[in-house]
């Protein structure tokens, strides 16, 4: 009988710590963009790439990695929502000849980064973006 009460424990405890794991991955997206863009300050080349939580401590900060030409950048968001649609993609606005990173949308989460304004820059519209990525979320 003990020994029916250690099994279960232990099939308990597995199923908690996929369950854990299979939530962190949630934030995943491949996403494809046609032309440089800013993170954080930091001009990245257009190409694909891989957009994943850095940590496991503050699910706030995204890593954002290069698949095929190695670049990479880490950007902390500024909000973290819930996402209303499973549409995942990235927004980029374009600012001048700049486009910048301002919102991150996962299977789960919409994550926003703040964009600084630049006073040099003439005052004509800024335009959204919108890039459609593939989530990976593992189930």
């Amino acid at each position: 009988m003990k020994r029916n009460y250690v099994r279960m424990l232990v099939v308990s405890f597995g199923a908690a710590v996929l369950a854990a794991a299979s939530h962190a991955d949630s934030d995943r997206l491949v996403v494809d963009v046609p032309y440089d863009f800013v993170v954080n300050g930091k001009t990245l080349p257009a190409g694909k790439y891989n957009v994943s939580r850095s940590t496991e401590n503050n699910p706030r900060v995204l890593s954002i990695s290069g698949v095929d030409n190695h670049a990479s950048a880490v950007a902390l968001s500024t909000a973290m929502d819930q996402a209303r649609d499973s549409r995942p993609h990235i927004t980029l606005r374009r600012t001048g000849d700049q486009a910048v990173l301002t919102k991150i949308q996962t299977g789960e989460h919409v994550f926003t980064f703040p964009v600084a304004r630049q006073s040099s820059q003439p005052t004509a519209p800024a335009q959204d973006a919108y890039l459609t990525g593939t989530s990976e979320t593992k189930r």
